[in-house]
């Protein structure tokens, strides 16, 4: 069976969230949290989980403005991630619009009556997951 492992990845200025996508590339499952002081660092663990998993790609989540997708601030901060992340990896990499993954990872969090207290990096691994499902569903409809 084709491997179609993707990681996706939930872009924040003090953790990353990731998730992971099956062989068959249909669902993502939240993976891992990173916080991380040195971005460096936390690259260098996003490429030992590329490596780990044998992904053949990366999903980014893009934070495109909520209304009329304009590219702001937090965008150039993702391009410039981008950037880093290319200079050690060499496989592709996708944008994904983001808008309310974060709104909506937290309500999958609530439904399941949990608290998101402490646990921040909860819902940047269901936000990464939220990510990387969209793209894969996207994906599907596309082929």
């Amino acid at each position: 069976m084709e491997n179609h492992i993707y990681i996706g990845i939930d872009f924040g200025l003090s953790r990353i969230g990731l998730a992971k996508s099956d062989p068959s590339g249909l669902i993502a499952s939240a993976r891992k949290t990173i916080a991380y002081k040195s971005i460096n660092k936390a690259i260098e663990l996003i490429i030992d989980e590329i490596s780990e998993t044998e992904a053949v790609g990366v999903v980014i989540g893009y934070p495109l403005a909520q209304t009329g997708g304009n590219r702001g601030e937090r965008c150039k901060m993702v391009d410039d991630f981008i950037i880093r992340l290319k200079k050690k990896y060499d496989g592709p990499i996708h944008r994904m619009d983001e808008r309310y993954s974060s709104v909506e990872a937290e309500q999958i969090i609530h439904n399941h009556e949990k608290k998101i207290g402490k646990e921040k990096g909860r819902v940047d691994r269901i936000a990464a997951a939220i990510i990387l499902q969209r793209f894969l569903d996207e994906r599907k409809e596309n082929r």
